[in-house]
């Protein structure tokens, strides 16, 4: 399967025949970019020997090879010159250094997250992507939780408002209660990576989108919440708007990252939830049922 980039916009995903099909027809131009697995960079489709009987013969010149990838001291480069996965800023924060290469990441994936889940490599490890998440979803939820603490009207929570009677009960059960939740946000973000992923990677089996491993849809997940996780501390609507971009950003992830459909990706994100919905609505027709039979009998 070929890429086809034309002008910094994908046209789609083809299978060798149709390229051939396409610069016969004139639906696609020699001097447009292809890139398929294994090649280090994209190049233009004139410079691909399997398609040299193909082009006519007065196709213009192809355009300039882009230029090379980003290096440290550079921005992100954009799409049509990255090549899909080969990587994200956050995979190169050994020379970028981790604070830049953390915020690089995540401006990607929140303003382009196509583009950011096409670049992401699909394998390479669980610990990259679970690091990503735990700086992201940490940062986020503890200055959050402080907020609640020191602010509760920003946060709209508070614990230590239960012990209004007495200041000393306020502040110590407050403390305990505010401490076990910072300990805990560590591994809940642990937890919530590994067995939501799982959830999302059965659900894409389901549907018939999970086309790459579960370490994928792992970083996806992982990226995802990562990347917008730190908008928590937003007051009053930022558990709002986590809770739907992230939503956004896993649909858009999936779909690019396993090579489906939008549609498939969002099917799998909401299945969950349907299921839920439907076993709600079955659960309560039969203890209606069993309540309705008691009640003719008599119990």
């Amino acid at each position: 399967m070929i890429h086809i980039n034309r002008a910094g916009s994908n046209l789609g995903i083809f299978s060798e025949g149709d390229v051939r099909a396409g610069l016969r027809s004139g639906q696609f131009a020699p001097g447009d970019l292809g890139w398929r697995e294994g090649m280090p960079k994209w190049q233009p489709l004139s410079e691909f020997t399997e398609f040299a009987a193909d082009i006519p013969a007065a196709a213009p010149s192809p355009p300039p090879v882009p230029p090379p990838l980003a290096t440290a001291s550079t921005s992100f480069p954009p799409q049509s010159t990255r090549a899909p996965g080969t990587g994200l800023p956050w995979d190169e924060r050994q020379t970028r250094g981790i604070a830049n290469a953390f915020i690089e990441t995540m401006k990607l994936v929140l303003t382009q997250p196509g583009a950011a889940f096409t670049a992401m490599k699909r394998a390479g490890g669980f610990t990259e992507p679970l690091l990503y998440a735990l700086i992201g979803s940490c940062i986020g939820a503890i200055v959050s939780l402080c907020l609640w603490m020191f602010m509760p009207a920003f946060g709209g929570f508070s614990t230590l408002g239960t012990y209004r009677g007495s200041p000393m009960l306020h502040a110590y059960f407050g403390g305990i209660t505010y401490f076990f939740l910072f300990l805990f946000v560590p591994f809940g973000v642990i937890i919530g990576a590994f067995l939501g992923s799982a959830i999302l990677h059965v659900c894409l089996m389901i549907v018939g989108g999970a086309k790459q491993p579960f370490e994928t849809t792992f970083r996806v997940l992982c990226f995802a919440m990562g990347s917008v996780d730190p908008l928590l501390i937003i007051p009053f609507c930022g558990g709002l708007i986590v809770g739907v971009w992230r939503i956004v950003l896993i649909i858009i992830g999936l779909a690019r990252a396993h090579d489906t459909d939008t549609g498939r990706a969002a099917i799998a994100v909401f299945l969950p939830l349907i299921v839920c919905c439907v076993s709600a609505v079955v659960i309560a027709m039969m203890f209606g049922m069993l309540g309705a039979l008691a009640h003719n009998r008599g119990y």
